[in-house]
Parts: structure tokens; sequence; C-alpha cells
């Protein structure tokens, strides 16, 4: 494995600080590399003085190269680059003057620590680099075969569109499935955009966790009721499909700003409330719009998804919103433990919350006495343009 350009500075400098001492020749540095032949060997790589470096396979061969290096020598000594049993190189150094200084020693003992573990760093560096860059090929591959099926899919779902023509009820179905085709192709969008290199250097800004891909979201203020109106009918097809009740809002609400952020902690507690509530147990979504303050200035928006099932245990309730944590109802169930952490980081992020109401009549009298709430609770709506 070759050796950055860092390192090669980082080496120069380290050697270049026994300028001051007249009585050291020479030091050479090593490292265990492949030779020409495919077997393994030391390799110099760097050598102070640097008036030699014209020619380093003259002045400083492989120790393969030359056997004299191998017999013991008191004007000679090896600093072995080692990381327990793993030897990375050596340092070689040659003297005028004996007997060796302890101070000497010492200080050549701890460039011999630091350039092992700069070693470390770059060969890691380098790994990792390699295997960024693999990941990176794949999901470039892996972006351009999804687009093909998607593809398909938007095709299909038109044609069969057109011919449901006077088909209120399946037409409805068809336009669902081209919803979510549209929202996947977001995704897809998004997932491309992660692969754009980040900015380096002295004025680059420091990464943000990453919450929702920037290709979901337009930056500019949007109704939530056009991302709002695929998840509602996503809903009323799963209660469909599993047997259940299904209670959706009267009034779409009307709220502008970050409409994709929402929908996206939405798709998590819908998602939620339909896998990990008991079979049969009712699923809605509840809106309630405030009513302002009494100097004129609009008032924030609630959504709370709920369940009928058996309330989270007291011990969970404020655990199952931390990354990684997953309820009792969950056991056995495929998941992350995510969902309710992002939810709640993207709720705040939106000047908002995300919290967990019992039972979800405390909100309004004809939801269920028992069972689970999930309030996102948003600032006010920001003004059309």
């Amino acid at each position: 494995m070759e050796v950055s350009a860092r390192f090669m500075t980082l080496l120069g400098h380290q050697l270049a600080q026994f300028a001051d001492r007249p009585e050291l020749s020479s030091l050479v540095v090593y490292l265990a590399l492949p030779r020409a032949d495919g077997k393994p060997g030391l390799i110099p790589v760097g050598q102070w003085p640097s008036e030699v470096r014209a020619l380093p396979a003259v002045a400083f061969p492989a120790v393969e190269e030359d056997p004299s290096l191998l017999l013991p020598s008191a004007e000679r000594r090896w600093f072995p680059l080692r990381r327990h049993r793993i030897l990375l190189g050596a340092l070689r150094v040659e003297t005028t003057q004996l007997p060796w200084p302890p101070s000497l020693t010492s200080r050549l003992q701890a460039v011999a620590h630091c350039l092992t573990e700069a070693l470390l760093l770059d060969h890691e560096q380098q790994r990792l680099e390699r295997r960024l860059e693999l990941q990176s090929q794949q999901l470039r591959l892996l972006v351009h075969q999804l687009r093909n099926p998607l593809a398909a899919l938007r095709t299909f779902g038109q044609l069969l569109k057109r011919r449901l023509e006077g088909d209120a009820p399946n037409r409805s179905l068809v336009e669902g499935l081209l919803a979510e085709e549209r929202l996947l192709n977001r995704y897809v969008d998004a997932i491309d955009s992660l692969d754009q290199p980040p900015s380096l250097g002295p004025g680059a800004a420091d990464p943000r966790p990453l919450l929702l891909p920037p290709a979901l979201s337009s930056g500019e203020p949007q109704p939530l009721q056009e991302r709002l109106e695929p998840l509602l009918m996503r809903a009323a097809a799963t209660a469909s499909l599993q047997g259940r009740s299904w209670s959706g809002p009267e009034r779409r609400p009307e709220w502008r700003g970050d409409s994709a952020a929402v929908a996206e902690i939405l798709a998590n507690l819908l998602e939620n409330a339909f896998r990990y509530s008991p079979e049969g147990a009712a699923v809605g979504l509840h809106c309630q719009q405030g009513e302002g303050d009494p100097e004129g200035n609009p008032a924030g928006l609630s959504l709370c998804v709920w369940d009928g099932g058996p309330a989270i245990g007291a011990g969970e309730r404020q655990a199952i919103f931390e990354r990684g944590v997953r309820g009792e109802r969950s056991q056995g169930r495929s998941g992350s433990g995510l969902g309710l952490a992002l939810a709640r980081e993207l709720a705040r992020n939106l000047g908002g919350e995300l919290r967990l109401v019992q039972p979800p009549s405390a909100l309004d009298p004809s939801l269920p006495p028992e069972g689970n709430a999930f309030c996102l609770e948003l600032p006010p709506a920001l003004p059309s343009a």
C-alpha cells in the first residue's frame, strides 16, 4: 500500500528536526511493502539528510538488497514501527559518535511512535476512501437501476387509470399508486443527491445531522394538503387490508411551511400505528387548528395520529423517543427504533414538538377512551409568497 503525500510531509518534518544533531550521519524510514517480485520487504520511503534524495535507490537501498544492514553495528540502531505483532516499517539511524546519549534514544523512540500512529491513520484513511468509493459506485448503480422499474410502474399506472375512466373507486386507487410512485422518485432523487462530495477547506460549513435529505424539500413553504392527501389514501387502504377502522380528519388542515418534513413525520407515526397496534384496533388522524392570540397572530396546528390499542407503559413513554429504543409492543416485529427519534428531531427543527398523549379522548371526547396519540404540534403557518 502506498503512503499519502500528507504522510510524506509529516515524515520530512519529523526527520528534519534532527538537524541539530551533527553526530547523526543519516536517518532512513522503511515501510513494510511488497517488492517488485511480490515478496514483502522493507522499502525506503524517506531519509535525512535530504541532499541524497536525488538518488534514493542508490543511497538507501531496500534492506534485502544490502546484507550489511542486517549485521550488528554499534553505530547503527533500528527503531521498529510496530503495532502489536504487525511490523509496519522501521527507522534506521546511523551515528558517528558513541556512546548513544539516552536523550537521543528517547527522542528517536518518540519519532518512531509518531510515525507509527501516522502510518496507521494513513492506512485507515485509504481503506475508508476505497470503501467509500465502492459504496458510491454501488449507490450510483442502484439509483440508475431503480429508475427503470419506477418508470415502468408510472407507465402501467397511467394506462390502467385511462382504462378505468368512469370507475371512480378503482380509479382513486390507481391515483394513489401514482402518488406513491412520485414519492419514490423523490426518494431516489434524494439518495442520488447524497453522493455529492462534501465541501472541504477553511470556509466549509460543519455538516448538519441528516434528518431529511435536501432533495425531498423545495426550501419554499408549501401547502400541507398536497403532501397529506397521499398519506390519507395510503392509510385508508392499509386499514381496509387489515380489516380495521380508520378515521381521517373531517377537514383538511390549512397550513403552509416545510410540508415535506411534516409528511415524513406523519408517515412514520401512521406506519407505527398500523404496525404495532393490535389487530382490529382503530387508527386515525385528528387535526386541531388553534385559535390564535388576541393580537391576531396566527395559531399553530396539532396533528395527532392515534390508535385504540393498549396504552404504552409509563416506563417507556419517554424512552421510545430515543434512538434505537423499541417499546414492548414492537418486540418480535421488524424495525430499527429510529422512527420516533427522527420524527421528534424533525418536529423540533420545524419549531414544533412531538409528544405522547394518553388516552386519545384527552384530545377530543369523540376519540377512544384508551390507547395512544402521538401529537405533532406545529408553529403558525408561513404566509403565502
